[in-house]
């Protein structure tokens, strides 16, 4: 408990919050390596969870590699980047980006899997092009399930992005680091509390983006939880079309 109080006391020291080593400074490289990370991660796995999900193909395929990428020891896939391209930014948000990866890739394919066949068969019978039926249909009716996904991968790089400090690339997980080597258990306590909260933070964030995220008319069994519906293909959206062709 004296150690929980000294951690509370060292967040809401004012001489922690000041200069380059401050909470602030460390939070924005924290929150800046984060949402880097996710843009380059969705930039390269939603086109192809979009693709994969709207033709069928592939899937064992990306299966397979998401399988193989979460096997991956993150620290050692950044000691290795380091070692091969040295300190800085990029070791770090490489390994990030293929931790996010993942979750990204199998909630988007999911998302669009997940939308009933009967809706798809009549937005086609409407005379639908394959770029209207994935933009207005398919996009619209998988976007809990995409969101989901982009959700659950926002937490583990915000967890992960500890290792950032790992070869001095900034981020909260300096404080673990200093603090180990000076035996300081109050700072190391006080920067994992930090951590802790701001992915709180996010998670509430994009608990209600997912929320927003369904269409109006819509069911999506997913919207409650994307953590796990990213890897429950199963889920089912469907609209309200679909009663009147039953």
């Amino acid at each position: 408990m004296n150690l929980f109080a000294g951690a509370i006391a060292w967040i809401f020291d004012p001489a922690n919050s000041v200069g380059a080593n401050g909470i602030p400074v460390r939070l924005w490289e924290h929150v800046w390596i984060t949402l880097l990370t996710i843009v380059i991660a969705c930039a390269i796995a939603v086109p192809l969870g979009l693709v994969i999900g709207h033709t069928g193909r592939g899937k064992s395929l990306a299966v397979g590699f998401s399988g193989g990428v979460r096997a991956l020891p993150t620290l050692g896939l950044l000691t290795i980047l380091a070692l091969w391209i040295g300190l800085g930014i990029e070791a770090p948000l490489i390994s990030l980006v293929i931790l996010a990866i993942p979750s990204i890739l199998a909630g988007t394919y999911s998302g669009l899997e997940a939308i009933d066949r009967v809706t798809i068969d009549a937005a086609k019978a409407q005379g639908m092009t394959t770029w209207q039926l994935l933009t207005k249909v398919e996009i619209p009716l998988g976007l809990p399930l995409i969101v989901g996904g982009i959700r659950a991968a926002v937490l583990q790089v915000i967890a992960t992005a500890t290792l950032a400090a790992y070869i001095n690339a900034g981020g909260l997980g300096g404080y673990a680091f200093s603090g180990l080597a000076n035996q300081d258990y109050e700072e190391v306590l006080g920067g994992s509390l930090l951590v802790i909260a701001l992915a709180i933070v996010f998670e509430i964030v994009f608990a209600v983006l997912q929320r927003l995220a369904v269409p109006a008319g819509t069911t999506a069994a997913s919207a409650g939880d994307g953590r796990r519906d990213a890897d429950r293909p199963e889920s089912r959206a469907s609209t309200p079309l679909e009663g009147t062709l039953q």
